[in-house]
């Protein structure tokens, strides 16, 4: 059957190659994750001046620290005397500067060089302009996004305009005030499938009944294979009988401060390109940031976020945790599932995508245009 042949109930997705072919992958990670903004850290992970941590975006290693004004400031965490990374751990914290371990090059927490052995006698150096390379940072909703570009697209369009898009309004998300929220527990998944199938996954619910038995519980409404962003603005309602977004629908927690009676009762779930998907529930956030690390491996770091006092009191999370790590833990398996078969001959023009999953091939233009231009 060739493609003009289908019937209209299905479209196609995108052929195998893309999930596997190494060359797909070295051309998003300079089209995409190097070109757009990246969710690289939550803000409260690096608390006092001189507080960092390692990023991989893209092909780059991307140093984010805390700088003695307070501020998030990010660089390429490359020396520029030789090109040895700044810092080989992936967090920590130095009193007051950064030094190569090959040579010695010293940068402030601003990135600017301020010793070297006989940096004295080179005084034509400009210590500003062979300081670290900056990168742009931006933070919102408590979390600091990067972008390598030399002229980095709008944040307000590419990022805010994302949950715009889903929710109809900013005011929405802002009414959560997730920046304010304290992370109750994080988890780290190492998933062997490329990021596209995991984006893809969370996009639609048409498996939801298959392998959610938990979820479709609570959220009655996914059983039917539509998910609560194939509608701008639409908030999953939970079950009758369901008073907590929790794994067994028992109560949670007091809904947050600025969450109003209509958003009560209900779930939202945004994905925001390229790598973060926010899910809304009345008493807590959950924040996944993926980290692709090759065509057939993704690193996830998944926070739920609970308001201070849920969290300084030590209040018993795990029943709100334990529903989406079912989740997660059941979507990546399918996800792990299908990674080979993106190598068969069976899949090697792709896939198909039922009625329920026609907002995927958006993703896919979007995907195909970016990576063409």
């Amino acid at each position: 059957m060739t493609i003009t042949e289908q019937p209209a109930s299905l479209i196609s997705t995108l052929p195998g190659r893309y999930y596997t072919d190494p060359a797909v992958f070295a051309l998003e990670q300079t089209r995409v994750f190097e070109d757009m903004w990246f969710c690289a850290v939550r803000s409260s992970d690096l608390p006092t001046p001189g507080s960092f941590e390692k990023v991989q975006v893209g092909k780059e290693s991307v140093l984010v620290v805390r700088s003695r004004d307070g501020q998030l400031r990010a660089f390429l965490n490359i020396c520029r005397h030789r090109g040895a990374q700044i810092c080989t751990e992936d967090s920590g914290t130095v009193k007051r500067a950064f030094q190569c371990p090959y040579h010695a090059w010293t940068y402030d927490l601003e990135g600017k060089l301020i010793a070297a052995p006989n940096l004295t006698k080179m005084p034509d150096i400009d210590r500003v302009e062979y300081g670290l390379v900056p990168v742009a940072l931006r933070e919102w909703l408590g979390y600091a996004w990067v972008c390598l570009a030399k002229e980095p697209p709008s944040f307000e369009e590419d990022v805010v305009g994302a949950v715009v898009e889903r929710l109809g309004t900013v005011e929405v998300i802002d009414s959560y005030d997730v920046d304010s929220l304290s992370v109750g527990r994080r988890i780290t998944y190492d998933v062997a499938a490329n990021w596209k199938l995991i984006i893809e996954n969370f996009m639609e619910c048409y498996h939801c009944a298959t392998i959610h038995p938990e979820l479709t519980e609570v959220l009655p409404e996914f059983a039917d294979g539509y998910a609560a962003q194939f509608f701008v603005g639409h908030g999953a309602e939970f079950g009758d009988d369901v008073k907590g977004f929790t794994v067994d629908g028992s109560e949670g927690f007091d809904r947050l401060p600025g969450v109003d009676e209509d958003q009560d009762r209900r779930y939202y779930a945004i994905t925001v390109r390229p790598t973060v998907f926010v899910n809304l529930a009345p008493d807590h956030v959950i924040f996944h940031r993926m980290f692709p690390v090759s065509a057939d491996r993704t690193i996830v770091q998944c926070d739920w976020l609970y308001t201070r006092d849920v969290v300084e009191s030590g209040r018993d999370v795990s029943r709100s945790v334990e529903l989406f790590h079912r989740v997660n833990q059941q979507d990546f398996a399918a996800c792990e599932r299908t990674q080979p078969a993106m190598s068969s001959r069976a899949y090697v023009n792709g896939g198909v995508l039922v009625p329920s999953e026609h907002h995927i091939g958006a993703f896919h233009e979007w995907l195909t245009q970016r990576l063409s231009g």
